[in-house]
């Protein structure tokens, strides 16, 4: 079974900066996509940065310029660097990996969540 582990979230002040790191554990054997998405009190989750393993990267209008997705293939792990956060950016944070898995010897391609983690951005 996969799990994504997400850490790196917490309070800042605007303008400041923030990392979250994803680390995926577990039987995954091939990372097709990894993408970060957030969700505001009373919004719907929206997608944030997304990059296709080994190709291009996608980024919400908002944050183009702002913030960047990265990562490290041999560690399985994913990064969201965020720069000149604004408190529009306070939201809980997914990270969301596109992979083979598998589960209990059940080996198919699937979409894996993390648990979330809060980036709150006030003065």
């Amino acid at each position: 079974q996969v799990q994504l582990v997400e850490s790196g979230g917490g309070l800042v002040q605007p303008g400041g900066s923030l990392r979250l790191s994803c680390a995926a554990s577990g039987s995954i054997f091939t990372i097709y996509a990894m993408g970060w998405y957030r969700q505001a009190p009373g919004k719907q989750r929206e997608l944030v940065a997304s990059m296709i393993t080994g190709g291009s990267t996608n980024y919400a209008d908002s944050v183009k310029g702002r913030f960047t997705i990265s990562a490290d293939n041999a560690k399985n792990t994913v990064y969201l660097q965020m720069n000149s956060l604004k408190p529009e950016d306070t939201a809980v944070y997914y990270c969301n990996i596109e992979g083979l898995t598998s589960t209990f010897g059940d080996v198919r391609r699937r979409n894996v969540w993390g648990q979330g983690t809060q980036v709150t951005v006030s003065s």
